[in-house]
């Protein structure tokens, strides 16, 4: 799922003398090292927070215990008793299952950084009605994943997508400019039809969504693939040019700024959004609610996007930030572009007016810890 931090990534880099050797990052949470962390009970969880994560940690169960945990911390069969307690626990007791199964852990220096995440509700509509114009793609038929021998792999090992040219040749998939301009012609379905290309862009930064018809039907679309291309924030493109800033003449550094420029200077906005050349493709959704990376719906206010390599999905997250309505537990279910990296967290706050403003503004600052079951750390020792 995308985040709203890719559109105010920051370009800042740390500065090396000459001659000086950067260590490589660590490349998942055990490399990056663990240490315990208090007790549960004695973390400011309310009962509330706390029976929220129950819930999902239960919903998350049957996909934790099934998937492998590229973080390096936790096996399946950690996580067993606690997800067989979770199906039956008491909500209004959630404290004590937290104080009962798991340990808490810092992953490096434990320093966290989180943005937030929504759901957007914009206009849109199944038909192609007047002043719907603007198509909502779903996955094109040509966009496959490159045969071995085609194409170099990514650095996660797996092979890039693209398609294949008329000579049978592996080239790139279209970018954002050539799909605008009906590259997807034939190629791809256009599952919906929305009213303004600039909400769709940041549906496609989100990465689910609903789509409000006239009549008030409403049609729910989440994240089904991506064309390749790797994500550019146009928030740290505008920060570059002085565009961002509380000085005279530049916007506010929150999706709501960046908004307010492209619509108040649309032919330069309409070119800033295709820098990004990074295309997202939808599918409609059935449940209550937009789907995480974990397979599971994500809920507001309980589930955290996080970077796997760093936080089991599934795992609970306890947040202490600068911005304390982020404080409290959370639930590692979804992923984003942006997300990378030891304690690096963005919160889901739902959808609505109010969890947009949330979601559009957060940026927090503190302290994390990561929830495992209790024994990790001393099987880890012995390793």
């Amino acid at each position: 799922m995308g985040a709203l931090a890719v559109l105010l990534a920051s370009c800042a880099g740390r500065m090396e003398a000459p001659g000086s050797v950067t260590a490589p990052a660590p490349t998942n949470a055990l490399a990056a090292g663990v240490r315990p962390g208090p007790a549960f009970a004695s973390l400011p969880v309310g009962a509330m927070d706390a029976g929220a994560a129950l819930a999902g940690f239960a919903e998350s169960c049957p996909k934790l215990l099934v998937r492998e945990d590229v973080s390096g911390l936790t096996r399946a069969e950690d996580w067993q008793s606690a997800c067989a307690a979770s199906a039956t626990w008491s909500q209004g007791d959630a404290s004590r299952f937290f104080a009962t199964y798991f340990e808490t852990v810092r992953v490096g220096e434990g320093a966290a950084f989180a943005t937030g995440y929504y759901e957007p509700d914009i206009a849109g509509s199944r038909d192609h009605i007047p002043g719907y114009d603007v198509p909502v793609y779903g996955m094109p038929d040509d966009l496959v994943r490159a045969r071995d021998g085609d194409a170099e792999r990514l650095d996660n090992g797996r092979m890039p997508v693209g398609r294949y040219d008329e000579d049978g040749h592996f080239t790139r998939y279209y970018d954002r400019a050539a799909i605008e301009d009906g590259a997807l012609e034939g190629r791809a379905p256009i599952i919906a039809w929305a009213r303004d290309p600039v909400e769709v862009f940041f549906l496609q930064v989100q990465g689910s969504g609903m789509l409000r018809a006239p009549d008030g039907k409403v049609m729910r679309i989440g994240y089904a693939g991506q064309n390749g291309h790797g994500y550019t924030a146009i928030g740290s493109l505008m920060r570059q040019r002085g565009l961002l800033g509380d000085g005279p003449g530049q916007y506010a550094a929150s999706m709501q700024g960046i908004m307010q420029y492209i619509r108040e200077n649309p032919q330069e906005g309409a070119a800033l959004m295709r820098e990004n050349r990074s295309f997202v493709f939808f599918r409609e959704l059935t449940g209550d609610g937009p789907v995480g990376a974990l397979g599971v719906t994500v809920r507001a206010h309980a589930s955290v996007a996080t970077d796997p390599k760093f936080v089991p999905l599934g795992a609970p997250v306890f947040l202490d930030l600068d911005r304390h309505e982020a404080d409290g537990l959370w639930v590692a279910q979804d992923t984003g572009g942006a997300i990378k990296g030891a304690n690096r967290f963005d919160t889901f706050w739902g959808n609505g007016e109010e969890a947009r403003a949330t979601a559009g503004d957060m940026t927090g600052r503190g302290n994390a810890l990561l929830l495992l079951p209790k024994g990790t750390l001393a099987r880890l020792g012995a390793l």
